[in-house]
């Protein structure tokens, strides 16, 4: 294995992977910590893991105050404790619902009835539990916010706004065609270990999941509420791209199942979902462009259930309840797939229908309902000879996938979608993979070089530079694939001038001259450039 090159496994820090979830469970009691708490808390943590307890009213106060808008708040509170705090985080867009747990009931309603995010009021912990675990499944549904790219059928640029739509599918689909190693599945296990560290419940999931996990059970494992859902779903909203990566080989898995079971009729489908008053103008701008939706799609044939959903939530603090109407028609799409997945699902009474990640649909119409006060938003599943898209994902695909998918291909697309960290640490990734006499490490030098040389750093890139050349002189047959003797002389000649160009601009110290970049390093770059794109044509 190349294992001169420094690791470069830490994608993402522990804490950075926490912020995954938006829900967060705020325990505030006087006894929160008490000792009893603590089978409690487990059944909580099974529920929602992110579990914050604390005992001074200010303190609290203050971290809630400080999460984001776009977290998910659900507060448990004692009864003498509510009503001080209650009333001033009441109106706050992170709180969705709360829970007032006490010893008199009959005292403590007659106050909290004032607030409508106020849920129950309760006495035994059983009922409590039961009863979060009931508003959660719901609040999973219409409170996540949906993760979407449109795409506006007047340009067909790969910048901006229609850029992120295209590049969104491209990477849907290098992910899907890289095969998953064993690596990652340790590796994502440990991750997932690492997230519920302090949640007996999932770790005993996980432990399961390690052990028992089959490729036809991958529908089973997503409808279950467990860290599988959990975990995936945050990582695709969030595009955590590098969990999505270490994920891939299950969604692959979860797409297969999807095929396989692909509904045979046109079906008419429904989703509850709350959404910002900003989130509902942009749609209401965006009738006949497309969206494409970034994770799966969770969607009902029974249209009350749907609404009753919304019924449950909170109409204010800028939101909207909107009731998205779907007609799907299997006959037209091959390349997302959706399916009645009830038999595999824990709740198999809800009529559940999955789409696929990256499923596409044209957006008809936005109006308001009168009879059931909600906004419906009509949209048709894409058809996948709709030729305004079509063809700039194909001219993508055949820029980006029309050779061999490796690590490499998937740096590259990183690096044109703007994200250039992620692409040295995915090329770095496929280098540690390599045995010591691939070929393809000269490609990946070079790659690395102008990465470096890309973000304005000239040192790191002399040094991938100079280990291309290191590696030229060790074997000169073979510095890259697909270049011939004559273009590595070449390059190697800007190179060459590059390094002696470069050691003449620095002072008696060693330390670099306030120049600008030297013009071998760029007519090395460039030339390497060139060959790289002739080399995607062969």
């Amino acid at each position: 294995m190349a294992s001169a090159i420094s690791s470069n496994d830490d994608f993402y820090t522990v804490d950075e992977d926490m912020r995954l979830e938006i829900f967060y469970l705020i325990w505030l009691d006087a006894n929160a910590n008490g000792k009893e708490t603590r089978d409690t808390e487990q059944k909580l943590r099974s529920i929602i893991n992110n579990l914050k307890k604390f005992q001074d009213v200010k303190q609290c106060q203050k971290y809630i105050e400080e999460r984001s808008k776009n977290d998910r708040l659900v507060m448990i509170v004692s009864g003498q404790f509510g009503r001080e705090i209650v009333p001033s985080i009441h109106k706050l867009r992170q709180v969705i619902s709360i829970y007032v747990y006490c010893f008199d009931k009959v005292r403590n309603k007659q106050w909290s009835d004032k607030f409508a995010k106020v849920k129950a009021v309760v006495t035994e912990l059983g009922e409590l539990i039961t009863r979060i675990k009931a508003d959660h499944k719901i609040q999973k549904i219409v409170e996540e916010p949906l993760s979407i790219n449109i795409f506006t059928t007047g340009g067909t640029s790969t910048t901006g706004v229609n850029g992120q739509f295209v590049f969104s599918q491209i990477l849907i689909e290098c992910l899907l065609r890289l095969k998953p190693t064993k690596a990652d599945k340790k590796e994502l296990i440990d991750r997932c270990k690492q997230l519920y560290q302090d949640n007996q419940y999932e770790l005993s999931k996980i432990h399961d999941f390690r052990q028992e996990y089959l490729p036809e059970k991958a529908l089973w494992w997503y409808t279950r509420q467990s860290f599988f859902y959990k975990t995936l779903n945050a990582a695709l909203r969030k595009q955590n791209i590098h969990f999505i990566f270490l994920f891939r080989g299950f969604i692959s898995d979860i797409h297969r199942q999807l095929k396989a079971n692909q509904a045979d009729d046109t079906l008419r489908v429904y989703r509850g979902q709350m959404i910002s008053s900003d989130e509902l103008e942009t749609l209401r701008q965006s009738c006949d462009q497309f969206i494409s939706i970034n994770s799966f799609f969770s969607t009902s044939t029974d249209k009350k259930q749907a609404l009753s959903f919304l019924n449950s939530c909170n109409v204010g603090d800028n939101l909207e309840p909107v009731l998205f109407e779907i007609d799907a028609n299997p006959t037209l799409v091959t390349s997302k797939p959706f399916a009645d997945v009830s038999s595999y699902s824990e709740f198999s009474d809800e009529s559940e229908v999955l789409f696929m990640l990256g499923s596409i649909f044209r957006l008809k119409k936005v109006k308001r309902s009168s009879d059931v006060r909600v906004w419906i938003v009509r949209m048709t599943l894409y058809s996948d000879d709709e030729h305004d898209l079509k063809q700039v994902i194909i001219d993508m695909k055949d820029h980006f996938l029309s050779r061999e998918i490796n690590l490499r291909t998937l740096a590259k697309l990183l690096w044109e979608m703007g994200k250039p960290d992620l692409a040295e640490k995915y090329f770095i990734r496929l280098l540690e993979q390599l045995p010591l006499q691939d070929p393809l490490l000269g490609d990946l030098y070079h790659d690395l070089g102008r990465l470096a040389s890309h973000v304005g750093n000239l040192d790191k890139s002399m040094e991938w530079h100079k280990k291309a050349s290191a590696l030229k002189k060790q074997n000169q047959s073979s510095t890259t694939v697909g270049m011939d003797k004559k273009e590595v002389f070449i390059a190697s000649n800007y190179f060459d001038s590059a390094v002696e160009s470069e050691v003449s601009r620095r002072d008696k110290d060693g330390n670099r001259k306030q120049i600008s970049c030297p013009l071998a390093i760029v007519q090395y770059n460039k030339y390497m450039e060139d060959v790289d794109l002739s080399d995607q044509k062969i």
